[in-house]
This record gives C-alpha cells, structure tokens and sequence, in this order.
C-alpha cells in the first residue's frame, strides 16, 4: 500500500508545471476544433474531353465544410493548378493566384486564366490547346494552415499511331522517338491513350515507347510472333528500360489540324523532291504522318492513290475498304519508304489555315 501511494505522489509532483519552464509548457499546446469549417475542394467532373485547337474549362469549387461560405476572411485564398506528369514523380507549374496577383508558366502563358464566376470558384480556363496539354491536373487551394486539392483529367479527341523511321524497325531510344513524334505533328502517346485505342481495335505487334518511359504493345487478335496464339488480347508491357540505351519504336498521338490535308492533283507521277516542290507550289507544304492519321481518322478522309509524307514514307488512307485499296480493313496503309531519287508516286500536302 505505502508503495502505491508514493508512486502516486511522484506521479502528481512529475505532472506540475515547472515554474522555469511555463513558457515552454504553453508553446506545447495544440488547439484542435474537431468542428470548425475544414476547406474542402471540388471537382464537379473528373474527365474533360476537348480537342487540339479549342478551349476548355477544367472544374474545380471550394467550400468550407460546415458553413456555405468560400472563405474565412481572415486569410487570402491562394489558388494554384499544376499538371502532373505521366510517372507521377513530379509536378509542373501552370497557373498561380492569390488575391489580385496572376502568374502562369512555360508554354501555358497567355492561355490559362481563372474563370471566378464566383467568390468559391477556382476553375481554370485553358485556350488554344495543344496536344502537350493532355494529362491530369491537380488544382489546390490553400487558406492559411488549411489546403486540400482535386485532380481533374483532360483528354484530347485524336489517334494513335505507331512509328518507326527510315532506319527500320527498333533504331529510336525515347528521346529519339520524342523528337520523331514532334517531327511528324504529334507527340508520345500515354499509356492511356495507347489503351483507349487498343480498346478501339488498334494491333500491332512491334514494342514502342509511351511517354512515362515504358515499352509496350497492343494486340488485339493473339498469335504466335505477338506473345503466342494462346493468350488473351490485351496490352503487353515490356516494362521499363535505359532511356538512352534501348531501342524500339515509338507509339505517337495527334489530334485534328488548324488547316486543309489533301492529294495534290498532279499531271505526273514525283520522286520526293519533286513533291516537295509541288506542294511549295501549291502553296503547302508535303503532309507529316501525323495529318494522314488524323484526317483518316478524324475525317473520315478516304483515297486509294498512294503518296509521299514529309519523313520520306510513301503511305495512303482508306476510311471504306474495297477491292484493291485495303479490302479488310479501313487503315493508314503503309507502302515504305522508298528510293526518294527514282521511285514516283503522288504526294499529299498540307496548308495550315491563320
């Protein structure tokens, strides 16, 4: 009993304050109100669908949770959007605010504003957008010590394509084959891009990059060259590999062009430095491969007359398969590239519009 008793008592002296340290014991305190108004943010839609060329208002709203007001007053808002990249591993600034003071960054300047159609909206207006504008966007608030965020995806409408150059078939490391997209009017597709298009009946069975560094395929009819007969469709994953070393070819996306493609109407077959001329000539330019994929696709646009592209490639779109031009199935044919000097063929140009 005497020995409960004299651990009570140092249990109680342990407990007192030290006159010499009540400064210290009052910055240890921690005030917690389990009920007062905790911000919240919202995104009232979490896929936006738009295309290159438009504009777009990505949603984000934000409240305190036990009243209806945007915000306390006692601390400005602070809003900022950034674009998470396809591997997650880090963020790029798009768009600051707080107050009246505006800043938005690297290609994005000129073309992101708030939209503050009221006192409790942080949605963020995106113009003229580009096919690099494609991904997830985080949009947070900050209120004093309080902050919370939601995440809002923009997909653009266009196509996949797989690419490979001149060279043949696995000669681009992933910054080559950023470059070979960018040169053919698009740019490296996502993951989530090349499955969507799997999932719209895309097969191919070379290995390509996507843009968060992996090597992947979609294949859609199995067989024995593309992972065997016996397994099921789907999009294989060769995983990650050296971005510098490895070498495979490239799965791009496009989206709709500002500007007219077409079969230039031509008395003579060209070699491709004739076609390049004529073009010039008819006021355009020699078309890229990502315009034939997006005209045939987005367009609809159908023609059996085989002709040059921009990278030397001899290639022709058919939208209705028929006898002799594709009769199985509608596809971007692909003749090759063939010698530029004595080989001729037609051409397809594109004129861009102001």
């Amino acid at each position: 009993m005497k020995n409960l008793l004299f651990l009570v008592l140092i249990s109680i002296c342990w407990a007192e304050p030290h006159p010499d340290n009540s400064s210290l014991e009052h910055e240890r305190i921690i005030h917690i109100q389990e009920n007062g108004p905790r911000l919240l943010v919202v995104a009232e839609q979490a896929k936006i669908f738009s295309h290159r060329g438009g504009n777009v208002t990505l949603p984000c709203k934000f409240y305190h949770e036990h009243t209806s007001t945007a915000g306390s007053g006692t601390h400005k808002i602070r809003v900022k959007w950034t674009k998470l990249t396809s591997d997650y591993l880090k963020e790029v600034d798009v768009f600051v605010a707080m107050g009246h003071h505006r800043k938005s960054y690297g290609n994005y300047q000129g073309r992101v504003f708030l939209r503050g159609s009221s006192e409790n909206d942080a949605s963020l207006i995106i113009t003229n957008l580009m096919l690099e504008d494609y991904g997830r966007y985080k949009c947070e608030v900050i209120e004093g010590l309080e902050d919370d965020t939601a995440v809002v995806a923009l997909n653009l409408e266009g196509v996949v394509f797989p690419y490979s150059p001149r060279l043949g078939r696995y000669n681009l490391n992933y910054h080559e084959a950023q470059r070979a997209c960018l040169d053919q009017d698009s740019v490296i597709a996502s993951f989530d891009q090349l499955y969507d298009a799997w999932r719209s009946g895309l097969d191919w069975c070379n290995a390509g990059w996507l843009s968060d560094g992996s090597v992947q395929y979609p294949i859609t009819k199995p067989r024995e060259p593309c992972g065997g007969k016996n397994t099921v469709p789907g999009v294989r994953n060769y995983g990650f590999w050296d971005k510098d070393k490895s070498r495979y070819d490239v799965f791009c996306f496009t989206s709709n062009f500002n500007g007219r493609f077409y079969y230039l109407i031509h008395p003579t077959k060209l070699t491709y430095d004739e076609a390049v001329q004529a073009c010039l000539k008819d006021g355009s330019q020699i078309a890229k491969v990502g315009q034939i994929f997006a005209a045939w696709k987005l367009l609809g646009y159908d023609r059996c007359d085989a002709g040059w592209l921009a990278d030397g490639s001899v290639r022709y779109p058919i939208s209705r398969p028929r006898k002799r031009c594709s009769p199985n199935e509608a596809a971007v044919r692909f003749v090759g590239f063939p010698d530029k000097k004595h080989k001729l063929y037609g051409v397809y140009c594109f004129r861009a519009y102001n």
